[in-house]
């Protein structure tokens, strides 16, 4: 009798072997599947634990092309928005020109993350004098605020009411800092900026995909009257995509800040309006005065700039802690080999040394940043025999637990509390190099998503003042650097960042946006472009990962499943999230400029 075919193939050991490769693809999908699903629920869980849902949620991703030009670029988080800051590079527009233009186009189709309303930093470099200023136009507090401002019988506020109350309004400042900035290193006039948002905002724009889903991940009763009517239907439904969307107030505004200045915003009409927006607020009104907008300044501060193997990393000191978590981490792996090109990205080592390196410069951060114009925020942070001192504290085969703040020299750990402040993690950031080699990094806000919800003369207001601690003083008593005071500025992570290359010319221009996490991006990038090599584009894709003090936090994707096997292996507790960055880069190679957009945005590069 003939053998029975199938009987035969199943025995022979060709067979077995398929079938065992089978069953080994079959576990592997099943193991992945289960990986994902506890990392998806760990998304939920861990957000509820924090009581901070991403305030600028993910809406997918979009494949994006590395940009290249040899005069002048700009990377930012809208399409017409860079088309804007291009048009005016085009113009004969300096750097500062452009990111005016662009910032102003952004206020209109972004406004979810930043505008008038809001604030920012920039750091810009001169390239006919060689100097980096950085410039502070971060929001401050009314005049009648009091450390207590958002305790209630004693104990913190719900965050949202919070939010979404006249309390969490800071006295907006990105109007004086463009100005500030402009006087200083503009070349165009200051009128002709304000033409390409102007056009915008008379003629319409086209509702992106991302502002449609923020919207109808917000909902309409989460913001006040003025904002509902602009942003959503009499049933509650938001702007469609492809929707075309006027903003006549805008318009309006604009105009009067371009024939007059920053003094059209901070007097008359417009202040007027932002006092009783906050005034009227939802769950508790707010203090501003018209005498709190019209004395507000930006400053003028010296970069915090420190060495990375033959590079110098320049960024923005306090208020803002991102500067300095960037500069404390990168000295800390100094001494590390994160290894090199990019075969080495997203190494096992080099993810778990940058990690504990964050871990370690974020305790610092915690304790001791805050506005220096109320808190003396120790010198010693960046003292190389401290930071060598911290760095040991790194072992390349183990995980350390949540460490305490360090003791830089000439400070007491008991100076200051232990920290109690939320942030959440909206923003935008602009980069750009015009065709003199100047160059500028803008990170700008209005805080959360669609910021305090709060709706005055064309554009939303901040809630930057949530970006305080809530309590004033720690259990011990101890007071809180980053407590609420009057004309205070809250600390903030912005992080924008200017690169030198060894023979001092620009190497990279980037920041992003993301709240407490920007200095976790901002990080992954720079080690992606000076260590591992890799382009522009790709070093703005490459998946965040780091940590603030506690877990490993990676981006959910299909490679997420085995970095967690494998730094689980290391003992870290990993924790899984949609980490919604916003990179911007601009990168120099000799005479090519190339630059990313993060792909987790709408954003583009644009150059000639």
């Amino acid at each position: 009798m003939a053998p029975n075919r199938t009987e035969s193939q199943t025995a022979s050991p060709r067979y077995r072997v398929r079938a065992a490769c089978l069953a080994t693809a079959l576990q592997s999908m099943l193991l992945t599947w289960m990986l994902l699903t506890w990392m998806l629920l760990s998304v939920t869980a861990a957000s509820a634990q924090r009581g901070e849902i991403a305030p600028e949620a993910a809406t997918g991703t979009t494949t994006k092309i590395l940009a290249t030009a040899s005069r002048h670029m700009v990377s930012a988080a809208n399409p017409y928005a860079a088309e804007a800051g291009r048009e005016i590079l085009r113009a004969g527009g300096s750097a500062i020109d452009a990111a005016i233009a662009t910032q102003l186009v952004l206020g209109l189709v972004e406004p979810q993350s930043s505008g008038l309303g809001g604030g920012g930093f920039i750091l810009h470099f001169d390239a006919a004098s060689r100097e980096l200023q950085s410039y502070d136009g971060r929001e401050t507090a009314p005049a009648a605020a009091r450390p207590d401002r958002f305790l209630k019988d004693g104990r913190p506020m719900p965050f949202d009411a919070a939010v979404h109350s006249g309390l969490s309004v800071g006295v907006p400042g990105l109007v004086r800092l463009m100005e500030h900035a402009h006087k200083r290193h503009g070349k165009r006039p200051w009128s002709d900026l304000f033409a390409p948002a102007i056009r915008l905002a008379d003629h319409g724009f086209t509702v992106s995909t991302r502002l449609h889903l923020l919207l109808r991940w917000m909902g309409a009763t989460n913001f006040d009257e003025g904002a509902r009517r602009y942003f959503f239907d009499e049933h509650g439904n938001p702007l469609a995509i492809g929707a075309t969307l006027t903003n006549p107030a805008y318009a309006t505004t604009l105009r009067a800040v371009a024939e007059r200045g920053a003094e059209a915003f901070h007097t008359g009409p417009v202040a007027a309006a932002i006092v009783s927006a906050v005034a009227t607020a939802p769950n508790a009104a707010g203090d501003i005065t018209t005498a709190d907008i019209a004395d507000y300044e930006p400053v003028t501060r010296a970069p915090l700039c420190s060495p990375y193997r033959d590079f110098r990393i320049c960024g923005m000191g306090p208020p803002s802690s991102g500067g300095l978590v960037v500069a404390q981490t990168l000295a800390m792996l100094e001494r590390f080999d994160l290894g090199r090109g990019p075969g080495a990205a997203m190494g096992l080592r080099a993810m778990h040394l940058v990690a504990e390196a964050q871990k370690l410069s974020y305790a610092d951060r915690d304790r001791y940043v805050a506005d220096p114009a109320f808190v003396a925020v120790p010198g010693g942070l960046l003292d190389p025999t401290y930071l060598g001192q911290r760095s040991r504290l790194i072992d390349t085969g183990r995980v350390m637990p949540r460490p305490l703040a360090g003791e830089p020299p000439g400070v007491r750990r008991q100076t200051y509390g232990v920290d109690a402040t939320e942030e959440s993690a909206g923003t935008t950031h602009l980069s750009i190099i015009d065709s003199w080699g100047n160059a500028v990094a803008m990170t700008t806000t209005i805080e959360a998503a669609f910021g305090s919800r709060l709706w005055a003369a064309g554009f939303l207001l901040n809630n930057e003042l949530t970006d305080f601690s809530f309590v004033p003083a720690d259990r011990d008593g101890r007071v809180i650097a980053n407590r609420v005071e009057s004309g205070k500025r809250p600390r903030s992570s912005m992080a924008p960042t200017i690169v030198f290359d060894p023979a001092g010319r620009v190497f990279a221009v980037l920041g992003s946006p993301g709240g407490v996490r920007i200095p976790l991006y901002v990080i992954k990038t720079l080690v992606a472009l000076i260590d591992w090599r890799i382009d522009a584009q790709k070093a703005a894709a490459l998946e965040n990962f780091g940590s603030r003090g506690g877990p490993l936090e990676l981006e959910i994707g299909w490679r997420t499943v085995w970095h967690a096997l494998r730094l689980s292996a290391l003992g870290h507790a990993i924790q899984s999230d949609l980490l919604t960055s916003g990179v911007h880069v601009i990168v120099r190679r000799g005479d090519r400029l190339e630059g990313g957009a993060d792909p987790r945005r709408e954003g583009v590069a644009l150059g000639d």
